[in-house]
């Protein structure tokens, strides 16, 4: 053997056995951080990728649930450097994201949405600490129960915006809905009413940016991060730019607008008008927080909103006993001389168990808003690392927690369900508004307003399948789960002619 044959043996064997060494110290570092515990199970993958990808299927949340049956309440995905766990029973989620709330209250760390576009600096997607805490205390102030009453008039107004537009245009109820959902949280938020400035906010550019760009493992980057460095003609790059100018200007039109309005007097009520007359103390960098806090206000709101009065309306086509019902309710409890409020929520429960039912059936957020561990963790015999991001399977949640009985199969929508004491049921309000402390402050606001445009609804239509037409179930596979993939018709008709003009009179009384 030569002499430079046999020093490029020695190199080859030097590097296998550092290569080795190198893999062997990663095992032992391994597994003594994990006390020799595995990881939880999940289904196999391959040697390049893992299984990470799998996390980004279509349908994710049904092939996660289905996948419980197999691997259990809590599994994890790996590859690409990276580690997903998926929780698919409540008790997994407020085991970790409650109870241990201190390690399970931050945000992925995301390239796509956080950095490139920029939510990294709103409430949405800041990590669990002093800034976060100082954005959720301005939630707090502006969303407490006692200040949503304040706009209880306002949602009335535009729920019979809403009724009129159905009534004048039932096949655009998708696009009514939209605007509707969109109209009602500018107004409350900003003050801003129908006026060519409130369509300019309500940008559905922003929403469709928004809803990819929080989704663990939708944009390659959040797996390899080191693709945000790729040219800025890559088509990912020019998605995620557009996205940020978008959001910069979400934030900031309708926040100076306000502004604006305030220094003339001519400004409506409003959460913002509200926080900028009189700031809480103590809060450093007051109107920029104020400014994030208001777009995650608004993106949040109007979109959790639309999908769930898009999906009730889907539902009531589908189940013309349990609209019947609740129609009945309303007319026993109201009459026909005026349209629900608020104020008649208490005494409604089956229209409240109407959209209990929806948003069991069809939650809006399957997968919640995923979080990251902060430190090493265990949780039932496994190890969960450092850094590994956790989602709450939601969808899990509204079909194993409700597991099939002699009275109700939890894939049929049955209201009752919630009005039969000798059952042990899950409230849907319990996970639909999120989990810990990062739970959305918006919650009393968003179910006056989800209440207000179902009764609305309920009252002024009668909501029915087309003659001939197969009413398609598909749903938009992003943060919030549309029922627009593949738009739905449905054949929406006042109840009378009575409740017709009874539309007519509100919606001209409202100064929404």
């Amino acid at each position: 053997m030569s002499y430079t044959s046999a020093t490029l043996l020695d190199v080859q064997l030097a590097l296998a056995l550092l290569l080795a060494a190198a893999y062997a110290f990663r095992r032992y570092r391994r597994y003594k951080a994990s006390k020799g515990l595995p990881f939880p199970p999940g289904p196999p993958g391959n040697l390049l990728t893992g299984n990470i990808l799998e996390v980004s299927q279509y349908e994710a949340p049904s092939a996660f649930t289905r996948y419980q049956r197999q691997y259990g309440d809590v599994m994890m995905f790996r590859g690409l450097g990276s580690r997903v766990l998926v929780l698919n029973s409540l008790q997994a989620i407020n085991d970790l994201l409650d109870k241990r709330a201190s390690n399970y209250s931050h945000r992925p760390i995301s390239i796509s949405g956080g950095e490139l576009i920029g939510f990294g600096e709103s409430m949405l997607l800041l990590p669990y600490g002093a800034e976060w805490r100082a954005h959720r205390k301005l939630a707090h102030v502006a969303l407490n129960p006692t200040q949503v009453k304040e706009y209880q008039v306002l949602q009335e107004d535009i729920a019979a915006w809403l009724a009129k537009g159905l009534l004048e245009t039932p096949e655009d109820f998708v696009d009514v809905v939209r605007i509707s959902a969109g109209r009602l949280i500018i107004a409350v938020t900003y003050g801003i009413p129908a006026s060519p400035t409130q369509t300019e906010a309500s940008s559905e550019r922003f929403a469709e940016a928004a809803k990819k760009a929080v989704i663990p493992g939708y944009y390659l980057c959040d797996f390899l991060p080191f693709l945000k460095h790729a040219p800025s003609w890559v088509p990912f790059q020019r998605e995620l730019q557009e996205g940020r100018q978008i959001w910069y200007e979400f934030l900031t039109r309708p926040f100076e607008h306000v502004k604006s309005e305030m220094a003339t007097g001519g400004v409506l009520p409003s959460l913002m008008r509200n926080l900028l007359s009189s700031p809480p103390k103590d809060v450093p960098d007051f109107e920029r927080r104020l400014m994030l806090v208001g777009g995650v206000m608004f993106g949040a709101g109007s979109e959790t909103i639309y999908a769930t009065i898009l999906a009730l309306i889907m539902a009531m086509a589908l189940n013309p006993d349990k609209q019947r019902l609740a129609q009945a309710e309303i007319d026993a409890v109201i009459g026909d001389d005026r349209l629900p409020t608020v104020e008649d929520r208490p005494n409604l429960p089956y229209v409240n168990a109407v959209i209990k039912e929806t948003m069991r059936w069809q939650p809006v957020n399957p997968l919640g808003v995923g979080r990251r561990s902060a430190e090493d963790d265990f949780y039932n015999g496994y190890y969960i690392p450092k850094d590994t991001i956790v989602v709450p399977n939601t969808w899990c949640v509204s079909t194993v927690a409700y597991a099939p009985n002699a009275k109700y199969d939890p894939n049929t929508f049955i209201p009752e369900r919630f009005l039969d004491n000798t059952q042990t049921i899950v409230d849907p309000t319990a996970y639909a508004f999120g989990y810990g402390r990062r739970a959305c402050p918006g919650r009393y606001m968003g179910e006056n307003s989800v209440f207000i445009f179902a009764a609305t609804i309920l009252a002024s239509f009668r909501i029915s399948r087309l003659d001939g037409e197969e009413l398609v179930q598909r749903f938009s596979q992003h943060l919030v789960r549309y029922a627009v993939a593949e738009p739905y018709k449905c054949s929406i008709v006042s109840r009378s002619a009575a409740k017709a003009k009874l539309i007519e009179l509100r919606a001209a009384d409202s100064k929404a």
